[in-house]
């Protein structure tokens, strides 16, 4: 996104001249610093020489943000030849770029601009309007899931969350989820099945159906 703003040297009641620059170039300052902080809180910043074609003199505004410093956009008073070259040589302005996506990556710290337009739910379901969340990794590797079922004599006694600790304990990181998809009572033995799946995916890589069913085995034996 890039943003303007002219002056009129005769409103101001000045002459084109280094004091009107230094005027125009506070007066960006302010602004871009003022828009740094309503979007990322009271951070610090700083500001660094820098040349871009367009104008003179230069400037990139860094903040401090998740300790470090970041820059967040790059600007200038525009140069006298680009006014006159658009028919406003009598005026005189700053201007300013903005990459919206970048500022979005550091607020929500996502890790890939290309999520920005990915119609995948499990992006788009972690956004709300008005509000600011840390996005939530996750894989873009297919997942794969097993089954497993078993008898419980008493289910007064019976805690799923036992059931979903011991399949952590072994599975680690690469169980996504854990849903059980079947109960079934067998009145004449007074005995319930529990029937639960367990979807694996990875984050870095393709999982083998062998080391699935080999860590599906490991939670059978425990």
């Amino acid at each position: 996104m890039e943003a303007v703003r002219v002056f009129d040297p005769k409103e101001m009641g000045m002459e084109q001249s280094d004091a009107l620059t230094q005027l125009v170039l506070e007066d960006l300052q302010a602004t871009m610093e003022s828009l740094a902080k309503y979007l990322f809180g009271n951070v610090q910043t700083r500001w660094i020489p820098a040349y871009f074609p367009f104008t003179h003199p230069s400037l990139e505004l860094e903040i401090y943000f998740m300790d470090q410093w970041v820059e967040v956009l790059g600007c200038g008073v525009m140069h006298p030849d680009i006014m006159k070259a658009c028919g406003r040589g009598d005026k005189i302005a700053w201007a300013a770029g903005l990459g919206l996506e970048r500022y979005a990556m550091k607020l929500f710290n996502i890790p890939d601009i290309r999520l920005f337009w990915s119609q995948d739910p499990r992006v788009l379901s972690q956004f709300k309007k008005g509000e600011i969340t840390e996005f939530k990794p996750f894989s873009k590797y297919p997942s794969c899931f097993k089954d497993i079922s078993f008898w419980i004599q008493d289910i007064s006694k019976f805690e799923e969350n036992d059931v979903f600790e011991l399949a952590r304990d072994v599975g680690g990181d690469l169980i996504e989820r854990i849903d059980c998809v079947d109960t079934f009572t067998d009145k004449k033995k007074n005995r319930t099945s529990k029937c639960y799946r367990i979807f694996y995916r990875s984050l870095e890589r393709t999982l083998l159906n062998e080391e699935v069913s080999f860590n599906l085995i490991k939670c059978q034996t425990n």
